[in-house]
């Protein structure tokens, strides 16, 4: 659903849009993407699915990118977003989270709105044998390279539990 707000003053509340065509992953299948990346091509995945009577329908990017790493079986999961990664009730980055953690601060309300797909696929992919989930902002200059080789990175990082 898309919420719009309507500009006439008289009619202040916002409206809810059902823009259809919105779907769940139910499975991926591997091949192509196995044949692209032995041969050494990195795929680009656009999140539209194809439902059980061919029509198109739209994923969230962030779904499909954790379910693609389950199913891959990767070694990390890295989300690139334009916030700094998951916020604490002061604003300050959280840099390290294990699942109990991040239920709870789904629960208090801390994680929230659009943190929660995010943080939803990143949990599913390390409960799935992911090693890490990483969230970071992709804005920031290698941001990437910072959140893999350095102790604090630059962003928050998800582990199923602390080892």
């Amino acid at each position: 659903q898309l919420k719009i707000e309507r500009k006439s003053p008289e009619l202040e509340a916002p409206e809810i849009i059902d823009i259809g065509h919105v779907g769940q992953v139910e499975s991926i299948d591997t091949r192509v993407l196995t044949m692209l990346t032995e041969n050494d091509v990195i795929p680009v995945v656009a999140p539209i699915g194809v439902g059980p009577t061919g029509e198109s329908y739209n994923i969230n990017a962030d779904l499909v990118a954790g379910k693609l790493a389950e199913v891959l079986n990767a070694e990390k999961l890295m989300l690139l977003t334009n916030t700094a990664g998951v916020l604490d009730q002061a604003g300050q980055v959280v840099t390290g989270l294990v699942s109990d953690e991040v239920r709870a601060l789904i629960d208090d309300g801390t994680i929230s709105g659009g943190m929660l797909p995010k943080v939803a696929c990143a949990l599913s992919a390390v409960n799935a044998g992911v090693n890490s989930a990483h969230i970071v902002d992709g804005r920031v200059p290698h941001s990437v390279l910072l959140e893999i080789f350095t102790d604090q990175g630059v962003g928050t990082q998800i582990l199923r539990k602390r080892s």
